[in-house]
């Protein structure tokens, strides 16, 4: 299978974020039964027991990123989820299918890197996201990645995305650039790595977001787009 890459020009950035952003899922897998063969999510990793803060992003209907809920009415993502139009998300729950608190993005914000914010039409009672600062993340360090995407490296993402949230741990290996060469962390993989549909969901480190995934390889590299880094503009746009 082809090796996805970070790219410095738009257009080759362009295919690079392909390694996360994915159809929306058709069949899903089950939290493995007592006894039973577990389904693997991500790639490897396993089933997220919470996420209070995770959000799965709809495209026209669709559900195709992962996402966090950073403040009442404020979606954090990566800007190549939004391309589409038609943003929706589900809050809050751990099942893509179910559950949470459903709301429509009716404005929407996005940087030069691959970052995005999305205003919504309502006030959202939650477990926001807590962001990191600089120095919230150093490498070598363990850190955890979340997200609904592909499970394995199938032909067909359609149908192996899952249904529940997701977590896999993967470590920092130092800062590199996103999809469209903003700053961000890479890490390789730990227990697992982020494939298609994990694009937009969180990096956490000690318990707060420091990332946005950006880009994969779906083998052993992924890229999130630094949060610490662009806390200024987060704090202008969503207050927080």
């Amino acid at each position: 299978m082809r090796t996805h890459r970070i790219w410095a020009s738009a257009a080759a950035a362009a295919l690079s974020v392909l390694a996360l952003f994915a159809p929306a899922a058709t069949a899903a897998e089950a939290p493995a039964r007592a006894g039973a063969a577990a389904v693997q999510p991500i790639i490897g990793g396993g089933y997220a027991q919470s996420g209070p803060w995770a959000a799965r992003l709809l495209s026209n209907g669709r559900e195709t990123c992962s996402a966090t809920i950073i403040a009442p009415t404020w979606i954090l993502t990566a800007k190549h989820c939004v391309t589409g139009g038609g943003l929706s998300f589900r809050i809050g729950s751990l099942d893509q299918h179910s559950g949470g608190t459903l709301a429509n993005g009716v404005q929407t914000y996005t940087h030069s890197a691959d970052l995005a914010l999305v205003r919504l039409d309502r006030s959202v009672t939650a477990t926001y996201a807590r962001l990191g600062q600089p120095g919230s993340v150093t490498v070598g360090q363990n850190v955890q990645v979340y997200g609904w995407g592909a499970t394995s490296q199938c032909g067909s993402e359609a149908t192996c995305q899952s249904r529940y949230l997701k977590v896999a741990n993967v470590t920092v290996t130092g800062g590199c650039r996103d999809a469209y060469s903003g700053s961000a962390i890479c890490a390789r993989r730990g227990d697992g790595i982020t494939a298609g549909g994990d694009s937009g969901g969180p990096m956490m480190a000690n318990g707060v977001q420091v990332g946005v995934a950006s880009t994969s390889d779906r083998q052993t590299t992924t890229a999130y787009t630094n949060v610490t880094a662009y806390r200024s503009w987060i704090q202008s746009v969503a207050g927080v």
